[in-house]
């Protein structure tokens, strides 16, 4: 199973980006959308440490409640 993680870009250096979510920032590759108008601001699913989606900041928001709520569901029924 894959999991990607949204994340929003504060800075663009060549084919990297530095991303944050949720207070955590990590450096990115830009490799696999070096064909996609990609500018800061922008959020992007980050799948081990490579960018291999843009989304709406809607999708993004959306996929972190997903994600909360599992994690919720998870800690519970420990």
């Amino acid at each position: 199973m894959c999991l990607a993680v949204p994340m929003q870009i504060k800075k663009i250096d060549g084919l990297n980006a530095h991303c944050v979510t949720n207070g955590i920032t990590r450096d990115v590759s830009l490799m696999l959308l070096q064909d996609e108008a990609i500018n800061v601001g922008d959020y992007l699913l980050i799948h081990v440490g490579y960018a291999i989606q843009k989304i709406s900041e809607a999708e993004a928001l959306s996929t972190w409640e997903l994600l909360d709520q599992m994690l919720a569901e998870d800690t519970l029924s420990a």
